[in-house]
């Protein structure tokens, strides 16, 4: 398997644009979102959806959850940034819904 490549600072901003709520992680190469759910419950089986598709794909999102929201960060430690695969994976949980 080879390793993914870190995306120019150009690219980074082009990937942005095509997310939709995801924005920069201020100092850390890397991409946040928060996603709000009615409550608890809810928060905890959307990231068991999310941890299934992470494995699968063989790529795990930092992330933490408060009662009903989950913050999610998305960057390519292997690579020291951001990665396709993270705007891969980006659009696959965006994809999964709220």
């Amino acid at each position: 398997m080879t390793r993914p490549k870190r995306l120019s600072p150009e690219a980074q901003a082009e990937a942005l644009t095509t997310l939709t709520g995801w924005k920069p992680a201020g100092a850390r190469e890397a991409i946040v979102k928060r996603f709000a759910f009615r409550d608890f419950s809810e928060a905890f089986g959307w990231m068991t959806r999310v941890a299934l598709l992470a494995e699968a794909m063989n790529h795990h999102p930092e992330w933490s959850n408060v009662y009903r929201t989950v913050d999610v960060t998305l960057t390519t430690h292997d690579a020291g940034g951001l990665t396709e695969l993270d705007v891969r994976l980006a659009r696959a949980i965006d994809a999964l819904g709220t």
